[in-house]
């Protein structure tokens, strides 16, 4: 692909990537990448404050990196973004494996 094409989409992939960058949405992201979680689940293996938790969960949802099913009162949230999975796999292999050391 041509630079001036690669041009075009950097502002999308900034988009994406601030959606990412912060630390309690990779987390966040980091239990969801596992399968789906409700938000009690979320908020569980995270330690991450209900407001808190409820205020990633809509930046999120509205930058179409997760989604989200209701199945009677709970919501279920899930990565609904394939790049996501593929982003949380590199990290995960890179910054969250057990060091040697």
């Amino acid at each position: 692909m041509p630079l001036s094409a690669m041009r075009e989409k950097t502002e999308a992939v900034a988009d994406f990537l601030k959606g990412l960058a912060n630390p309690q949405r990779l987390l966040m992201l980091c239990a969801l990448a596992q399968g789906e979680k409700t938000v009690g689940e979320l908020i569980a293996q995270t330690g991450i404050a209900p407001t808190s938790m409820s205020q990633h969960l809509a930046k999120l949802k509205a930058e179409g990196i997760v989604g989200v099913r209701r199945e009677h009162r709970n919501l279920h949230y899930a990565i609904s973004h394939a790049a996501v999975l593929e982003v949380m796999a590199v990290l995960a292999a890179h910054f969250c494996q057990a060091s040697d050391g």
